[in-house]
């Protein structure tokens, strides 16, 4: 016969369920202020007349469009921690500590994408904040494998969520990751930020529609 849960054995359980919902708040506000460091970071357009700030705009659209390609990629991280911590309901195996470093990656972000706007040693900069990613990413997906090998998540967790957070994340790694060399022979390197992720999620719905039929 089992027996029912003691009242210490619920009260830790409680804790360790606010202690989640703590973390998934906090993380969200960190995520936010990352964005708006962003947005803070944007040069303004400077010109007395209407072509002169035209040409200012012109000037400093390195900048604005590394501001676009950090909102997204930033935007990507919120998006894939809300769908993952949304079923987390409690902390261990070393969650918290990975979800820091994963925070740390994202107050980074504003910096990385200053440098990468920068004139200049396109190499360094480029391989530097795709670094940034990299690490990012991978200790995301350290954190969903916590998640799903010490059930830190609630019984109603589709099946399907884990592997779709492992294909969804390391498409995106290796986008990343494959840029790095090619950074160094090319400056279109940043189209695998996109190319990459693309062909693995095609291929993925490939697969679905296959088994499907």
């Amino acid at each position: 016969m089992t027996s029912a849960p003691s009242t210490e054995d619920t009260a830790g359980s409680e804790s360790r369920g606010i202690a989640a919902e703590r973390l998934t708040l906090f993380s969200d506000a960190v995520v936010a202020i990352a964005i708006t460091l962003l947005a803070l970071e944007l040069p303004l357009p400077e010109g007395a007349t209407s072509a002169e700030l035209l040409q200012s705009l012109g000037h400093h659209r390195s900048e604005y469009v590394s501001f676009l390609i950090s909102f997204i990629v930033i935007g990507g991280h919120w998006r894939a921690h809300h769908r993952l911590f949304n079923y987390v309901t409690t902390l261990g195996g070393g969650l918290a500590r990975l979800t820091f470093g994963w925070l740390l990656m994202q107050v980074i972000m504003p910096f990385a994408t200053k440098v990468i706007a920068e004139d200049g040693a396109f190499e360094f900069r480029f391989v530097f904040y795709a670094l940034v990613q990299v690490v990012a990413l991978t200790l995301f997906l350290l954190m969903a494998w916590q998640v799903q090998r010490n059930r830190l998540y609630r019984a109603d967790t589709p099946p399907e969520l884990f592997g779709a957070v492992y294909r969804g994340i390391g498409a995106m790694i290796a986008g990343f990751a494959v840029s790095i060399p090619i950074a160094f022979f090319t400056h279109w390197a940043y189209a695998c930020w996109i190319a990459v992720p693309f062909v693995v999620n095609l291929q993925s719905r490939f697969r679905h529609r296959k088994a499907a039929a």
